[in-house]
């Protein structure tokens, strides 16, 4: 069996690892940390919770401990652009943990929400990594903050994130900048088309790494899609709280407007719930995923473009409120569950105005999902009407059709929730 012993990881690093309990490279690792040490060009194709991080973080840091010499003044070493905020902040904190025993390592994060000129002074003396979102490293450079001529080894990571969120244009800029003698690992869970020929553009004779097939969904998460009207998902998912046994709940909303009205609409009804989008400080998303992580928290409201570094054990369940427009960011969405070899449900409601996206998504998975019909479904959850009690005096029940309820007592109070 592999172990990361056998990969010629420098001491520091190998101690760092068995403090963090990591013996077993994931099959990610196992493939790309390799090639990367050869100092090759990789194309990994991994979703999200297989370990990618570790994957490039483990060989570059290796590399740097090469090195005799710092950075120059306002440049860095190792780029590592990824598009959100919060998955940044874990890969800063992975080169943190990884390297511990690296001494000097700066590693320095360049993302919006959080005052510039901050980060402007953090990069101001050299740092070996620097690991930014698009707009924001180009806001420094920019600003003259930080130069990208001696770049030695460029990560991507989420490529295919950065092409729904529209950051194709940034990145083109960004590696127009980059000298061309350097090594480039490249990581995404999907690899459509305009995705393909980015990486062609950026990368010389890479290897390619895939632990999964393109856009295969988790075969530990049980999917269901359940057939509503737009009007009544908000009771839906009430009920489905109420139903369901679950742990943390992650659920997906198409808009930032959509996501606080999912999340008043819970708080009626007496349900704890926060959202976590692009409009929220970097303060308050911080303090909501740590409350979601920790379980604080356990219903959260998100859209895709703030979800992507949402990394937390535990999540039971994937509610996708509104289903993608892309069809790749289910297969993301729902990988937010079933981690660390847990198992996981992702249950989707789809009303009629989103029938297409749900045949673009089982056209991608390569698999029907199992569709059931929300007012069946609302009906079996219902407990049996109480039976009559005859005393020889009380009249027979109406047949149902005389005026008689047939809700089957759903209106009434539950007494088993």
């Amino acid at each position: 069996m592999t172990s990361f012993n056998d990969f010629g990881l420098a001491e520091p690093i190998l101690r760092a690892l068995a403090q963090e309990n990591y013996t077993t490279p994931t099959p990610i690792q196992a493939q790309t940390i390799p090639l990367a040490c050869q100092a090759r060009d990789v194309i990994g194709i991994a979703q999200t919770g297989t370990g990618k991080t570790a994957a490039f973080a483990l060989p570059i840091l290796n590399h740097i401990l090469g090195k005799r010499l710092r950075p120059a003044q306002r440049s860095c070493r190792i780029l590592v652009l990824s598009p959100t905020r919060e998955l940044s902040g874990q890969i800063a904190d992975s080169f943190r943990t990884y390297g511990r025993h690296i001494r000097p390592l700066e590693v320095a994060l360049a993302i919006g929400g959080v005052p510039i000129n901050r980060q402007a002074r953090a990069v101001a003396r050299g740092v070996e990594v620097l690991v930014a979102t698009p707009g924001r490293l180009l806001d420094l450079v920019n600003q003259r903050a930080v130069s990208l001529n001696q770049i030695e080894v460029l990560v991507l990571d989420e490529a295919d994130r950065m092409l729904d969120m529209g950051f194709i244009h940034d990145i083109k800029r960004i590696v127009a900048m980059l000298p061309k003698e350097r090594q480039t690992l490249f990581f995404s869970a999907t690899m459509p088309q305009e995705i393909t020929r980015l990486a062609d553009q950026m990368l010389r004779d890479p290897a390619k790494v895939s632990v999964t097939p393109q856009a295969t969904t988790v075969e530990r998460i049980a999917q269901r899609v359940i057939l509503t009207d737009k009007a009544a998902k908000p009771s839906l998912l009430v009920e489905m709280l109420k139903t369901e046994q679950t742990d943390r709940v992650l659920v997906f909303t198409r808009t930032k407007h959509g996501a606080d009205k999912v999340v008043r609409s819970l708080e009626k009804t007496g349900f704890a719930a926060e959202a976590i989008h692009g409009n929220k400080s970097q303060n308050q998303r911080e303090r909501v995923l740590a409350d979601f992580r920790t379980g604080k928290l356990r219903i959260l409201i998100a859209t895709d473009i703030a979800a992507r570094g949402i990394d937390v054990d535990g999540v039971s369940h994937v509610i996708n409120y509104d289903l993608p427009n892309v069809p790749e960011s289910y297969v993301h969405r729902i990988g937010r569950t079933a981690r660390a070899g847990a198992e996981g449900i992702a249950v989707s409601f789809c009303d009629p105005t989103e029938r297409t996206f749900l045949r673009d998504i089982e056209r991608l998975t390569k698999r029907p999902l199992v569709v059931v019909d929300g007012r069946v479904w609302l009906k079996d959850l219902a407990p049996p009407a109480p039976a009559a009690v005859n005393h020889g005096t009380a009249k027979r029940p109406a047949p149902a059709g005389n005026g008689q309820r047939r809700d089957g007592g759903r209106n009434q109070p539950r007494t088993d929730r």
